[in-house]
């Protein structure tokens, strides 16, 4: 294991913590907009629309980083 690898491993936790409060901001926006809401299908469509963006900020990394 490398010095980033442990940085990163080090922080993993506070890292997994504000992902789960990004999700958590946004299932209370949705279910203030939606009501009757199914909950297990908004929390699937939420996840996928934050892995989706995760998705996206990789690959608008990868290209900054490719571009240097």
């Amino acid at each position: 294991m490398d010095v980033i690898d442990k940085e990163l491993a080090k922080r993993y936790d506070e890292i997994k913590a504000e992902i789960k409060a990004i999700y958590k901001a946004n299932e209370h926006i949705t279910g203030w907009d939606i009501p009757e809401l199914d909950e297990k299908e908004a929390a699937l469509k939420l996840l996928n629309v934050m892995q989706k963006a995760l998705d996206e900020v990789k690959e608008e990394v990868l290209a900054e980083i490719k571009a240097k």
